[in-house]
């Protein structure tokens, strides 16, 4: 009778799961693409968002400052040559010499300042006097020819580092040259920074409209004028960060500038205030190299100040792009 019963029942039937079969089929699916990834964090300009560091870090602004002036030493006479010929031209064209007589401004100075001191007052202040009008010309005509030329001879520079790092035999007239070939996109990438730029020219114009007309007369007025027109122009510096290497990027063969705007906003990703930081010291660099040069010479001979200045301001072009240029290969390391 045991054996009876228990031959007669029957075996029990369990439900079967099909959310299970999904996932164990999901899993197969995904062990045989390989192993799982996270999605990488996707970081948005002027959104409050964790900070996305890079992997690669970029070299202090003394080490780029040195690799520049290294590079420019190393091949000082191709650079010098170029140099050379945009001077030449500069001074038949435009007269970027200027019409300040250093000698009198600095007697005037010395009639206010007196004693060493005095001197050293009167030479900074002369200094900063051949600062302040660098690059004008004598007329709106000879100001556009500058523009010209800064434009021709930033292309030859531009060609000629690329060739140089790449370690190509160059000579002056092959920059002039092959250098001039992209020249449309490379203007149409200076229009695109100009319109970038506006946001800074709109808020040094409303901060000096109000504070000349009165404006803004209490200093919480200043202060909040102040701050708009700062906010406008780091607005501007901001996308010119990125657009500053759309230069370099366009002068590649068949890049449009479109392509070479975009190129560079994916090239200063997770680190443009970084870029920032070291962009802006560009000018500060220029400045105090300028003025350990300058002062002692308007100091002591004043006579051939003008002229040192002159040459000084045409081998700054130079500068400039051996540092941005430099900066940007680092940006390509990854």
């Amino acid at each position: 009778m045991a054996k009876a019963g228990a031959s007669s029942q029957k075996p029990v039937r369990r439900p079967i799961n099909k959310n299970a079969k999904k996932k164990s089929a999901t899993t197969a699916a995904q062990e045989d693409k390989g192993p799982r990834r996270l999605k990488p964090r996707e970081y948005k300009s002027f959104r409050l968002s964790k900070r996305i560091k890079h992997p690669v870090r970029l070299p202090n602004v003394y080490r780029l400052s040195r690799s520049s002036i290294s590079l420019l030493n190393q091949h000082r006479r191709l650079f010098i040559s170029v140099v050379l010929v945009y001077g030449v031209a500069s001074l038949l064209l435009s007269q970027s010499l200027g019409t300040s007589d250093v000698g009198s401004l600095k007697d005037q100075l010395n009639q206010i300042f007196t004693g060493n001191f005095g001197q050293l007052a009167s030479s900074f202040l002369v200094f900063v006097s051949l600062v302040s009008s660098a690059g004008n010309g004598s007329s709106q005509v000879a100001s556009a020819y500058q523009i010209i030329l800064t434009v021709i001879v930033s292309l030859a520079v531009i060609w000629a580092l690329r060739q140089v790092v790449a370690d190509s035999k160059v000579r002056m007239r092959d920059a002039y040259y092959q250098g001039m070939t992209p020249l449309i996109p490379f203007l149409l990438v200076l229009a695109a920074i100009s319109l970038q730029l506006v946001p800074l020219l709109v808020g040094t114009s409303l901060y000096s409209l109000v504070t000349a007309n009165g404006i803004a007369t209490f200093a919480a007025e200043k202060f909040l004028w102040a701050l708009l027109s700062g906010l406008l122009a780091l607005l501007s510096f901001y996308m010119v960060s990125s657009s500053l290497f759309a230069l370099y990027i366009v002068t590649l063969p068949g890049m449009t500038p479109l392509k070479a705007l975009r190129s560079a906003r994916a090239l200063v990703r997770y680190r443009r205030w970084t870029v920032l930081r070291k962009v802006i010291f560009l000018p500060l660099l220029m400045v105090l190299l300028a003025a350990i040069i300058m002062i002692p010479i308007i100091l002591f001979v004043s006579v051939v100040a003008q002229w040192a200045f002159f040459v000084l301001t045409m081998a700054s072009v130079a500068l400039v792009h051996s540092y941005l240029y430099t900066l940007y290969r680092e940006l390509l390391k990854e």
